[in-house]
């Protein structure tokens, strides 16, 4: 029971984290629209504008009206984006950190997971009730982000790069070379940079993803039976429990993203405090939906992601049925 668990989650963790990388980038880099422009408008006090351009023409007054918004580009458009300017390599940038980051975070969240629900079960005549899933994922999902933390912030980052300007690009070479250079430039203690937002949107996920999971398998093998143990079993299970997960977890995960991703410049403040100012500045500059930006590629990459990795674990799992380790 004690290391099974965590190879059967980690080896299902790579496998959906490596499949879905693309779907993620576009959720990130959705979720830094607006800020770079916010952040020039903030310092800078600008008189009260009228809405419109008004100038004398005789005795009579002639207004243009305010120029409209530019719309922010939606998915489609921010992948289309990357494809032009970055080419098909640049939808997988960061691929590295995502391959470490679900080596260190997915395999102990999902290993850790699969003890303590054993073991609860076992305690509680064979039964875990939700609450006692939700217990366990969200202890799981703790530690794990505290572990995983460095190749969490340079996935962050590498997947960012391609949004900045030339000369203030980091250009990573790799994930060793991002956590060398942070821990070297800023310090090690940056590498958990946002840890504590990393580790609530990690307790959120797998507390929401895992227990729903578990939770929506019971609930269909109880009415249709166990020998509804099969694919269409854990994709529906999985399903539900990716659209779950992505709407309880996207609030934290904007701000997280923007915490990990900002740049302080040497003798400067940091554009943000912390994860509470972060969330305000956000909320004031953009509006409340702002934290909710990148909720469709969220969906489009938590939703695929969860399938994939509950249906390779069941494989697994039948492939290590017979081992014990």
């Amino acid at each position: 029971m004690g290391a099974k668990g965590f190879v059967e989650g980690g080896i299902a963790s790579i496998v959906a984290g490596c499949s879905t990388h693309p779907l993620d980038l576009i959720k990130v880099r959705m979720q830094l629209q607006g800020e770079a422009s916010a952040a020039a408008a903030a310092p800078t006090p600008t008189p009260a504008l009228r809405p419109a351009l008004a100038f004398q023409s005789g005795t009579h007054t002639v207004s243009l009206p305010a120029a409209a918004p530019t719309p922010k580009p939606g998915p489609i458009s921010v992948g289309a984006q990357i494809l032009r300017a970055e080419g098909a390599a640049g939808l997988f940038s960061g691929i590295s950190a995502t391959v470490l980051r679900q080596t260190l975070y997915s395999t102990t969240r999902m290993g850790l997971y699969d003890i303590l629900k054993k073991r609860w079960t076992q305690e509680n005549a064979g039964v875990l009730p939700l609450h006692r899933k939700i217990a366990a994922g969200l202890i799981a999902g703790g530690v794990g982000a505290a572990v995983g933390n460095p190749a969490d912030l340079a996935m962050v980052r590498m997947q960012a790069d391609g949004r900045l300007p030339l000369a203030d690009r980091r250009n990573y070479r790799s994930v060793g070379d991002a956590i060398a250079r942070m821990a070297r430039d800023e310090g090690v203690r940056s590498l958990w940079r946002g840890s504590s937002l990393t580790v609530n949107r990690a307790m959120i996920v797998t507390a929401s993803q895992l227990a729903t999971y578990d939770q929506a398998k019971e609930a269909i093998l109880a009415r249709r039976g166990p020998a509804a143990d099969g694919l269409g079993t854990h994709v529906a299970a999985s399903f539900a429990a990716g659209i779950v997960a992505a709407a309880a977890s996207n609030p934290v995960d904007v701000v997280k993203t923007r915490v990990m991703n900002m740049k302080v410049a040497p003798g400067a403040p940091p554009p943000y405090a912390g994860a509470v100012d972060c969330a305000l500045k956000t909320v004031r500059s953009e509006g409340v939906m702002a934290l909710y930006k990148g909720f469709i590629p969220t969906v489009s990459r938590q939703g695929p992601f969860t399938v994939v990795l509950f249906v390779t674990l069941e494989q697994v799992r039948k492939v290590f049925k017979d081992v014990d380790f």
